[in-house]
């Protein structure tokens, strides 16, 4: 069923979601421009950094060597960005994302906005409420990319069934392409998933079977070209380690693993708020019993197929990452403001109910919690008074807007995201940055190291762990020594530094490196390291 909608009313649309694209991706690269590197974000950092030295490649390169998980298309984005100001920052890591992330804002209000703009701010006040879009819009994520390039998927093939919209099927497949691009072989497939999803619970055959194969023979040549370009790249053996990491190792479980209902009962605390209200709200769906859904709960239904197929889909390979099933968020968002759009069901009045009460509470449920963690983090956590004003203020805003009718939604709404985004960009992540700081060690050790030059070696670090973590804050071509066993450090010879935890130092049985008295010692991911220069005098 098409929705005729004057041309006014479209432009209209189309001027508002751009407007509140443009709004959220302020709100998601606030206070973002040199922010110390952390976690999973120092490997794609490490990235752009050696393209930056080195000039593009088809795959990112860590030590000089290429690396098998990822093709280097988000790597050269962020190449891209960094070139005028000659370094890679936390801003222009992070902007890719950001960008997606808006885009997401903008396609859930053009995909429920027709129907009811109430629904279509409320669906994004869900989206922006969920914990892990939080914490995945202000970081690398190709995840969250991916979702961006779903949910485009979906949209233009919903757009054309209801909104009288051209069909554009080029763009969609140029999007599968995009979504290979960025994620590799699951970039393909999860958006393909969500097309066909729609297409199979409006029985639409023809459509479905077409595209399917055409999907399939875009896989195939997508893959081919993907190993060719990796024996190109690095070989026969790199092109093996490609087939090992982005295929077998994510079925196999190497990479990370789960039970088979994992996403299921994880997401009620990784993806809330949407995906628990999302729940509810399909069993309020349930109970309703309607025989003819209207065109806005139909729009319910394909989101819900798309969600679970997303969720099926990722179920079946062993490994199992939170961040996996992030092309379902959307969908789940715009499912958990659902009974804004309707106005009979005495469920809907309930779930209402419900969720404008957890957004005015939120502001002091928030407050609440931050009292909890200064027990745990007294000193990181020692200075909140700022913070516990605006969560104050937000809170009063949002009972006074209870009073208006007109306000009686968007203003708790819009209290609960200002106090969840303000709570997380003003705490916690200055929070997990001095937690997890690995910058202040590594800066300090190259200091020492560019002071008295030698070789470096990092002992028991791991190559592709903790070691990436360090090398990203030296932001040069110095490859250092890896060791793992203790045994592998009797061959070096001094003049040396060497970087290993205060544990496994405490642990060495070589007197030779037991007598150095630790040149540094400081936390790095959240561990105390110690810093040794093995000298000429001290040897033997």
């Amino acid at each position: 069923m098409n929705i005729a909608l004057p041309s006014g009313q479209r432009a209209t649309i189309r001027r508002q979601s751009l407007g509140l694209g443009l709004l959220a991706l302020l709100l998601f690269i606030v206070g973002n421009w040199h922010q110390a590197i952390i976690g999973f974000d120092s490997r794609f950092v490490l990235f752009a950094q050696e393209m930056l030295r080195h000039g593009p490649s088809f795959f990112p390169t860590t030590y000089g060597q290429p690396y098998a998980d990822y093709l280097a298309t988000s790597t050269l984005l962020t190449w891209l960005l960094s070139l005028p100001l000659g370094q890679v920052t936390s801003l222009t890591a992070w902007l890719p994302t950001a960008v997606a992330s808006a885009l997401i804002v903008v396609l859930v209000y053009r995909l429920t906005a027709p129907y009811s703009p109430r629904w279509g701010l409320l669906s994004i006040a869900m989206l922006l409420l969920s914990s892990t879009f939080v914490s995945e819009t202000r970081a690398v994520s190709l995840d969250q990319m991916l979702a961006a390039v779903a949910l485009a998927v979906f949209y233009l093939g919903y757009a054309h069934d209801h909104f009288a919209a051209a069909k554009r099927l080029h763009w969609v497949f140029f999007l599968l392409l995009l979504g290979f691009a960025i994620r590799g072989p699951i970039g393909l497939v999860i958006p393909t998933g969500v097309l066909c999803s729609y297409y199979l619970i409006n029985r639409q055959w023809r459509q479905l079977f077409s595209f399917g194969l055409l999907a399939l023979a875009l896989l195939a040549a997508c893959v081919g070209l993907l190993l060719l370009l990796a024996k190109l790249s690095g070989g026969e053996d790199f092109m093996h380690d490609v087939i090992r990491m982005q295929f077998l190792g994510r079925m196999d479980g190497s990479e990370g693993s789960g039970g088979v209902l994992y996403y299921f009962t994880s997401s009620l605390g990784n993806y809330a708020l949407a995906y628990p209200l999302a729940l509810l709200v399909l069993l309020a769906v349930l109970m309703d019993g309607r025989r003819a859904p209207a065109p806005a709960l139909k729009l319910v239904l394909y989101c819900a197929a798309a969600a679970v197929l997303v969720m099926l889909g990722l179920s079946v390979p062993q490994a199992k990452k939170a961040r996996y099933i992030l092309p379902m968020l959307p969908m789940a968002a715009i499912i958990a403001a659902y009974p804004f759009a309707v106005t009979q069901g005495r469920q809907f009045a309930w779930l209402r109910a419900l969720m404008l009460g957890i957004w005015t509470l939120l502001p002091t449920l928030l407050a609440i919690g931050l009292m909890v963690a200064r027990r745990r983090y007294p000193e990181p956590l020692a200075d909140l008074e700022l913070i516990f004003v605006v969560l104050g203020t937000l809170q009063v805003l949002a009972l006074l807007a209870l009073l208006r009718s007109r306000l009686r939604t968007y203003g708790p709404a819009l209290a609960a995201v200002l106090a969840l985004w303000t709570t997380y960009i003003m705490v916690v992540e200055p929070l997990e940055r001095q937690v997890y700081d690995t910058r202040t060690f590594s800066l300090a050790v190259k200091a020492h190291v560019q002071q008295q030059p030698a070789p470096l070696v990092l002992h028991a670090l791991g190559k592709d762990a903790k070691a990436i973590k360090f090398m990203v804050n030296f932001d040069c071509d110095k490859v250092p020594l890896f060791t793992q066993l203790p045994a592998e450090l009797k061959p070096v010879q001094a003049p040396a530094w060497l970087v290993m935890s205060q544990a496994d130092f405490q642990a060495l049985d070589d007197p030779r490196l037991r007598s150095i008295t630790p040149t540094l010692t400081a936390a790095f991911d959240k561990n105390p390291y110690v810093l040794l220069h093995l000298a000429k005098a001290t040897t033997p």
